[in-house]
């Protein structure tokens, strides 16, 4: 198998989209905890308590995905720098590694969506019992 510097090249564009979407999703996520932070302590609500840790959950898996998703770039840009000095063998296994990284990045990913989406789905669930009466 042959790896052109191209190839690693591709992930660029990806990974910095992906990664300003995470910081993007970061951003929002603790915005919201600092509101319901302020919240609780004048409210002191056991609901409010649930999704401040459901939300800290999601900042932990954020963190983690941004962090692969660095590591993907990184081993990209380091799978380039192997071809550029005719190391074909590494820069395979380096590129290999930046998939994989890449990969572990998209399936946190997939398990922080499916967090939120239950979470707001058990916040919605007394509005749809109000409308089924």
């Amino acid at each position: 198998m042959t790896l052109h510097i191209e190839t690693p090249a591709l992930l660029f564009s990806a990974t910095s989209l992906i990664l300003l979407a995470y910081t993007n999703r970061f951003l929002t996520v603790a915005t919201i905890v600092r509101g319901l932070k302020k919240t609780y302590k004048e409210k002191e609500n056991k609901m409010i308590l649930l999704e401040i840790k459901n939300l800290n959950l999601r900042l932990t898996l954020i963190r983690y995905m941004q962090m692969a998703g660095v590591m993907s770039l990184f081993l990209s840009v380091f799978a380039m720098m192997m071809l550029f000095l005719e190391q074909q063998v590494s820069s395979i296994y380096l590129f290999g590694l930046s998939l994989f990284s890449l990969l572990i990045s998209l399936g946190l990913s997939f398990w922080e969506i499916n967090i939120s989406v239950d979470a707001l789905r058990l916040h919605l669930s007394d509005l749809v019992e109000k409308g089924e009466k």
